[in-house]
């Protein structure tokens, strides 16, 4: 038999009434058959006495018999599809929490597949079977299982909400349309869904851009982390080598005032054996001479006693001990000045361990001729810079400063920290510092701040200044031969150090950066040769940190 015929045939076991393969079917005069019962029950609650498939009416309502053909060919049919039923239920899935259920299972519910909006009901694969192959089924529309499909019923006229309506943003049935919202925007509920469907992809999409966003940030967080790790970790290795270095210092300088102590002791030890020996030498004469005296006192020999009396009759030669004694040394103050002369080496050594911190932030700096004045000179390498006597011919950019003998490093830097270091050694004047981008170039330039830079220099060989804007006067103790430069963007922060003192000079606090920095140079005029000597980058030297 034909996929076709099969198809008809398996439709002609079917009640149109009760949707369900015929029970004792009966034919009507116009030929059309139903189950006996539920023909007549229609018949009964209907006053016209009609087919329901074609509508003929009859006059007398018509004497139904079981027709034995289409009763057993139906039973057979009946059979078929309950062995194909059972077949397929045990392939099929039981439902689950949370899945929808068929509706026409009575026994174990199966998970439905698909839920009719005009049924209002969810159909497992087997029980769906009627809505694939009856020809008024096929119309009805199926979905997705979803659960309370009441919900998809208007309530006050019990009509599928199959419109929307734009005006009050809701779900109408078709009645609803003609009543409440009868001059309201009503469009399709498939023409509604589209657009809202279409709104939900440009949002989705944009969800995804923020997902994406943010995705990023916990990417840019987590390196944070990292290297914020790695600065804990350099940080943690560094202050383990200072306090060890801090503890051997003074373990050291204990042992030293230690010794120093005892040294006294045995210095105050001999002096007093001395003296001791000296007179236990004194007191073994007196015993002799007064073991002699008594010998002599008591002879009977007039002329030996006479003859040498004159020798006995003196005490023999000693010190004068009145004023000699033994003083116990003196220790006030002792350990006061030991831990004075510690604090002074351990400031000494901690502004060293200040200076090896940021010099770990070293970066390499090269001079940018595009932006040198005329005049300056720059090494091959770019790492010198001095003012020659001659102003060269070269294109005046925007870039390039055309009045101050300035001149800028090729990197910029937007974030972080970073630190070089710059010789100054045998010049005259000088100024070192850092630039944000948009500085003026052209013409007249005041240093400050307030005009994007952070400098400090020297004038007349001996002043140096902070150019804060009002400028500020340092006190330095030494000339510094090299100068170090540190730059804490986050932080707001630039400091400048004499790097041979290993002393802090100066520093900008409570800086708002804000734009890309760049190293700035300014080696001053030539003075007739007096200030030739140039401005040179030097490498950073990373020593171990040791504490005497």
């Amino acid at each position: 038999m034909s996929a076709a015929s099969c198809q008809l045939t398996e439709d002609q076991f079917l009640c149109s009434i009760c949707l369900d393969v015929f029970a004792d079917p009966v034919s009507t005069p116009c030929g059309h058959n139903f189950c006996k019962t539920c023909i007549t029950k229609h018949w009964d609650r209907n006053e016209k006495c009609q087919c329901p498939n074609c509508q003929q009416a009859f006059n007398t309502r018509p004497e139904l018999e079981v027709n034995a053909f289409i009763s057993e060919m139906a039973a057979q049919f009946r059979q078929s599809a309950q062995q194909k039923a059972s077949s397929s239920s045990s392939e099929q899935q039981v439902s689950k929490p949370g899945e929808v259920p068929c509706d026409d299972c009575t026994a174990t519910k199966l998970k439905a597949m698909k839920s009719c909006l005009v049924c209002l009901a969810s159909y497992c694969e087997t029980h769906l079977v009627p809505h694939l192959i009856i020809s008024g089924l096929k119309r009805h529309q199926l979905i997705d299982p979803v659960e309370n499909l009441e919900d998809r019923m208007c309530m006050k006229h019990d009509k599928l909400l199959e419109l929307f309506c734009k005006t009050d943003q809701m779900c109408v049935c078709m009645l609803c349309s003609i009543s409440n919202h009868k001059t309201h925007d009503v469009v399709p509920l498939k023409e509604e869904y589209e657009g809202k469907r279409a709104k939900l992809g440009k949002r989705d999409t944009e969800i995804q851009q923020m997902i994406q966003k943010r995705r990023l940030k916990i990417e840019e967080m987590k390196r944070s982390v990292q290297l914020s790790k790695k600065d804990a970790d350099r940080e943690i290795a560094a202050g383990v080598q200072v306090f060890r270095a801090l503890k051997e210092s003074v373990e050291r300088r204990q042992a030293e005032l230690m010794d120093t102590i005892k040294e006294k002791q045995r210095e105050t030890e001999k002096q007093a054996e001395g003296f001791i020996k000296e007179l236990e030498q004194e007191i073994s004469e007196l015993e002799k001479r007064s073991s002699e005296v008594e010998q002599l006192s008591q002879s009977e020999d007039h002329l030996h006693l006479l003859q040498s009396f004159p020798s006995l009759n003196t005490a023999p030669p000693t010190k004068d001990w009145t004023g000699v004694s033994v003083r116990p040394p003196s220790y006030e103050g002792t350990v006061v000045r030991a831990v004075n002369q510690l604090e002074e080496t351990l400031s000494k050594q901690m502004k060293k361990v200040e200076l090896k911190r940021v010099q770990q932030y070293a970066v390499d700096v090269t001079l940018d001729p595009d932006t040198a004045h005329p005049a300056l000179i720059l090494s091959d390498d770019g790492k010198q810079v001095n003012c020659g006597d001659v102003k060269k011919n070269l294109p005046d950019n925007p870039e390039r400063f055309d009045k101050c003998v300035y001149v800028l490093a090729k990197r910029s830097f937007s974030s972080g920290r970073f630190y070089y270091e710059v010789q100054v050694k045998e010049k005259t004047e000088w100024d070192l510092g850092v630039a944000r981008e948009s500085i003026n170039r052209k013409g007249k330039i005041k240093l400050s701040p307030q005009n994007g830079y952070w400098t400090m220099c020297l004038r007349n060989e001996n002043e140096y200044k902070a150019l804060a804007g009002p400028a500020v006067r340092l006190s330095l103790k030494h000339q510094p031969e090299k100068v170090g430069v540190f730059v804490d963007y986050e932080e707001g922060l630039v400091s400048f150090y004499d790097v041979g003192a290993a002393a802090l000079i100066y520093s900008f606090t409570g800086c708002c950066f804000t734009q890309k920095l760049y190293p700035y140079f300014g080696p001053s005029n030539n003075d007739g040769g007096e200030n030739s000597a140039p401005l040179i980058i030097s490498p950073v030297s990373h020593r171990k940190i040791h504490i005497i």
